[in-house]
């Protein structure tokens, strides 16, 4: 945001010195590169990449120009100028306060199923200000700005939440929308003071912090562990009703289970994912990645700057790593893609050939 005023001209400085075929960007609250995370003073993060026997398609949208998540494949086809065919995977950077990031994703999921889909919500807008998206010499503020990328290339993704699960698992057995009333035949606010009567410690100091609900994401499993759950925010309760109001929608037997967060739980989620990571490729490591990670992440959650940087770098070595710090992160769990919060989410290119 402290580049605001020459948001304009930054497309036009770039095709003098660079001639990209395309360029793709958005505002944000901090941003990421070179190995450096550079949060609440100013900043411009650029990634390049070479991409041979890689097509790219670039598109902005509008959210009047979503078709309903039933349409045709064919009508999200042709809304991102892409075939299911061409295999592609796409970059994503919507604006949240004039696109609809939610029904885009079902519905890319819908037409795209085998698609990689990530990307990172812009931020660093406010106060009268809007969010900024770069696409080529256009500079947007509002909708959706993306890229499709098809042919010599892979994408492998990483979601880190970084929560673990508190308590037991619990079925829903009372909600409408967002709105939570009762688990497991109780009140929520009565299963909730329970646990913290039961939590001892730190886990009674963090419950005291942001708590979250984790949604199951495969049922009728014979138990359910750390990483099976899709992590949605508590936005607040209604004291009247006794409501507990979720970033999400709910439904009825769905299992849920209440999920802790603090920076060594965080870190620890991260570091495994990206040791899992990296003992899985072997030595196909990619060839550059993006990160898209939450404001409420970085020296807000770990008091120091680079962290998750730092780690990237400690498990995947000097591979080139560029992002921003997000309103909310793109990124697929167990084969759907979600927007999340409070994650960090990567990208990792390499070539198939």
């Amino acid at each position: 945001p402290h580049h605001q005023d020459g948001f304009e001209d930054l497309p036009d400085l770039l095709r003098k010195e660079l001639d990209p075929r395309v360029l793709v960007g958005c505002s944000g609250g901090g941003v990421i590169g070179g190995g450096h995370e550079v949060e609440n003073r100013p900043g411009l993060s650029l990634t390049a990449a070479v991409l041979p026997g890689v097509s790219l398609v670039p598109f902005h949208l509008e959210v009047e120009d979503l078709p309903d998540v039933e349409a045709s494949r064919e009508e999200w086809e042709r809304l991102v100028k892409t075939f299911d065919r061409q295999k592609p995977h796409f970059l994503l950077l919507p604006d949240p306060f004039t696109f609809d990031p939610d029904l885009f994703l079902r519905g890319l999921d819908r037409a795209f199923p085998e698609s990689r889909k990530v990307g990172g919500l812009a931020s660093g807008g406010g106060d009268g200000n809007p969010n900024s998206l770069f696409l080529n010499d256009e500079v947007h503020n509002a909708g959706l700005v993306g890229v499709g990328m098809f042919g010599n290339l892979q994408v492998d993704t990483l979601v880190a939440q970084g929560c673990r699960p508190v308590g037991e698992p619990i079925f829903v057995t009372k909600c409408r929308g967002n709105l939570l009333f009762e688990v497991d035949g109780r009140p929520v606010s009565d299963y909730l003071a329970d646990l913290y009567g039961n939590l001892e410690g730190r886990d009674r100091e963090l419950f005291q912090h942001p708590l979250f609900l984790g949604m199951v994401m495969k049922e009728f499993q014979p138990e359910y562990r750390h990483g099976d759950f899709l992590i949605r925010n508590l936005l607040g309760m209604d004291r009247k009703s006794g409501a507990l109001a979720i970033g999400g929608g709910l439904r009825v037997n769905q299992v849920a289970q209440f999920h802790l967060r603090d920076a060594r739980t965080s870190a620890e989620d991260l570091d495994g994912l990206l040791s899992r990571y990296r003992t899985d490729s072997g030595e196909a490591l990619p060839h550059g990645s993006l990160m898209f990670s939450c404001l409420g992440r970085g020296m807000h959650l770990y008091g120091r700057p680079d962290h998750d940087t730092d780690s990237f770098r400690r498990h995947l070595g000097e591979i080139p790593l560029g992002g921003f710090f997000c309103s909310g992160e793109i990124g697929p769990v167990q084969g759907k893609t979600f927007l999340h919060g409070y994650t960090s989410s990567f990208a990792l290119f390499r070539n198939l050939t």
